[in-house]
């Protein structure tokens, strides 16, 4: 096989906060990828850095009462040791604040400016006048110009996904100081993405992403693209623009740029070329792991800032979805919003890097942590059936037969079954089907079970304890037990380890797997994994819950993600008494096409006061919790003299109210089962 040189990334994370499981699970999906090349003998070179630059670093830095730097150097190494805890392999874990990225970012500037790629011009953006600084799109909130919802930010609605500048919003409010903000002209540096549209097009069709990631990017190429907007005025963290004193490169711009800046760093500590990696025309390959709310900065202003300052474009990019907490979006009140270092304080890492690999594929849906699953597929899968296979018969061979293991196997078959799964499980894992390739190594795992139940080695010890037959039975589990600890050693790497320890072996390597182990003298067996204790993931979930609702919570939060947690300014009863909530009855209930979380509501309002039915048409962000056909003939309140609102998919005619933390914690206020649609709710 012809040794690949791979070079991949994952998402950078964020320098103004802590390691939670979503990160954990991306870093993950990838490590165990990388792990699978390099046991495979290709060079597989995985690097990432912190994304340390923007307003939020600086706001974060100044509500601590330090520097931008002691913030994200304290950082930068909090986040090392949670990788490091969960095993991720980064052969170079750099930050986005550094000398060979300032040092790539003039250049690529300089490049794309050269090529006729960047254009000036007059904005007028959003200014807060008490913080005396521009607002970035997350400082800002209010009305969605498209579909009318409310407490949207200033880049995209969360309800119809709609995205604009932060300008058309509607009532906008700094999230910073609540002043209502202003417009201010100033020059700002653009890179013309939109001159790439059929370079794009040829890209997104050529595999670099999945089938469905490519239909989405196809509309919003349809749609066109706008030039991308890639300087912030002063004050702000980052890196000046060459020339151009008081401008700064966009955190989006520098943070990409940030994957090649740890892989140079890597090459001048290692003597690697970085052109030859980076440059067209070579035989290297180039991956991105992400999350799928960022693909736009990933599918389009990437490749085609690559492409224009004459680097190559990625193989692919592996998209992923979100990580989910018992079916829900993770909940800091519930606990289930869990940072990386809480976890590791409670339970071993390498549960979750199986338990993630048992439900990650190589698609877009978020993947759900069900804690009770979490529990018992770990000691099912590894407890039960993996390591049992070698603590069934390492202590026959350990004390009957010195620790030798038997010249010859018991049954062959076995044994070669078990090898010629290996390219199967390769592909699998190459394919980032991470899931079928467990159920298909646990399939091995029960067929060697299943014949130690058969062969009974106890049974043979009882008529002889150092029969032939017994050293060549327990040898023949033995090896299927190391063969196994290979296919889930990229997945596994500490378990393997031990088990290598065990087997007294070099480190596993895939094309080594079918040779086995005869008359080779093994370690005395040691607990390779321990069981998962309930009440460990309960202490965990205690500690996550206590550390978001205990006093101070916000006191590593930027200023911005504080100030989100006020409460809004007060209103008097006379104003709440001019809301006229009334009951009615969900008539009819639909999807609404080309919107993610809305659903149209018919609803009964009674009768107008001509004696005709009155109805009227909603639009709710409900969907994620509700399916049509349970709403029908439903209960619920609604503000009836609600102005209506002109959407994007038509006209809302009103609010229904509802509660709860959004996905599907949300809950309708429901009317009494004996009130009457119409009637009004005092």
């Amino acid at each position: 096989m012809k040794q690949r040189k791979i070079l991949v990334t994952s998402a950078l994370p964020y320098a103004n906060g802590d390691i939670h499981l979503g990160h954990v699970m991306e870093a993950i999906q990838a490590d165990i990828w990388v792990r699978l090349q390099k046991m495979r003998g290709h060079q597989c070179i995985y690097v990432c850095a912190d994304d340390a630059h923007g307003t939020a670093i600086m706001l974060g830095a100044e509500s601590q009462g330090i520097t931008a730097e002691e913030l994200i150097d304290r950082v930068n190494r909090e986040h090392r040791r949670d990788y490091e805890g969960f095993l991720v392999g980064f052969d170079n874990f750099h930050t986005t604040h550094s000398a060979e990225n300032r040092q790539l970012c003039e250049s690529i500037y300089l490049a794309l400016e050269g090529n006729g790629h960047i254009a000036r011009r007059k904005v007028r953006q959003l200014f807060d006048p008490e913080k005396q600084l521009f607002l970035a799109d997350r400082y800002i909130t209010g009305t969605c110009p498209h579909c009318g919802a409310e407490g949207q930010y200033g880049d995209n609605c969360e309800v119809c996904g709609s995205t604009y500048s932060p300008a058309e919003l509607l009532e906008p409010k700094s999230v910073l100081s609540g002043a209502t903000p202003v417009e201010k002209e100033s020059e700002h540096f653009f890179f013309t993405v939109s001159a790439f549209g059929e370079m794009l097009r040829e890209w997104i069709r050529s595999g670099a992403v999945c089938e469905s990631v490519a239909n989405k990017l196809d509309e919003w190429l349809e749609e066109g693209i706008k030039d991308w907007d890639i300087s912030r005025d002063a004050p702000y963290f980052g890196f000046e623009i060459p020339g151009h004193p008081g401008k700064y490169f966009y955190v989006w711009l520098d943070a990409p740029i940030g994957y090649m800046a740890s892989f140079l760093k890597l090459c001048q500590r290692e003597g690697l070329d970085f052109d030859s990696w980076w440059r067209p025309g070579g035989d290297h390959e180039l991956y991105h792991f992400i999350g799928k709310d960022i693909i736009n900065f990933h599918a389009f202003f990437w490749p085609a800032m690559l492409a224009s300052a004459g680097y190559r474009t990625p193989d692919a990019i592996f998209v992923h979805g979100f990580v989910t907490v018992d079916g829900t979006k993770m909940s800091k009140s519930r606990g289930t919003f869990i940072n990386a270092a809480t976890y590791l304080e409670h339970l071993d890492p390498e549960y979750l890097r199986y338990y993630l690999a048992t439900k990650l594929g190589p698609g877009i849906e978020d993947l759900d942590l069900n804690l009770d699953d979490f529990v018992q597929r770990v000691n099912s899968d590894l407890v039960g059936k993996l390591v049992n296979i070698a603590s069934r018969c390492a202590g026959f061979i350990g004390k009957n037969f010195d620790g030798m293991l038997a010249p010859a196997l018991d049954n062959e078959a076995l044994f070669e079954q078990t090898c010629r799964a290996a390219a199967e499980i390769a592909e699998f894992l190459e394919q980032r089907e991470y899931g079928k390739a467990m159920r298909l190594v646990m399939a091995l795992a029960d067929q060697a079970n299943q014949y130690l139940n058969e062969r009974k080695p106890w049974e043979i010890a009882k008529a002889d304890r150092q029969s032939a037959e017994l050293q060549r039975v327990c040898s023949t589990g033995i090896n299927v037990f190391r063969v196994l600890a290979g296919y889930l050693k990229p997945v596994l790497p500490a378990l393997a380890q031990r088990a290598e320890r065990f087997l007294n072996i070099e480190p596993l390597r895939w094309g080594d797997l079918d040779t086995p182990l005869l008359g080779h003298r093994i370690e005395r067996f040691q607990p390779l994994m321990r069981r998962v204790e309930p009440a460990a993931v309960a202490a965990m979930l205690e500690q996550s819950r206590r550390a978001w609702s205990e006093p101070g919570e916000t006191a590593g939060a930027t200023a911005a993600e504080a100030a989100t947690e006020a409460i809004a300014e007060q209103i008097g009863i006379e104003t709440f008494a001019k809301v006229d909530l009334r009951v009615a009855r969900v008539i009819e209930a639909e999807l609404v096409e080309g919107a993610d979380k809305l659903l149209r509501l018919r609803l009964d309002l009674g009768v107008d006061r001509q004696g005709g039915a009155l109805e009227r048409s909603v639009f709710a962000g409900i969907r994620s919790a509700y399916a049509p056909e349970r709403l029908r003939d439903r209960l619920v309140v609604v503000v009836a003299n609600l102005k209506p609102r002109k959407m994007k998919f038509g006209v809302s005619e009103g609010m229904i109210l509802a509660a709860g933390p959004g996905g599907e914690d949300i809950w309708l206020l429901q009317a009494d089962s004996g009130a009457k649609p119409g009637m009004r709710i005092a």
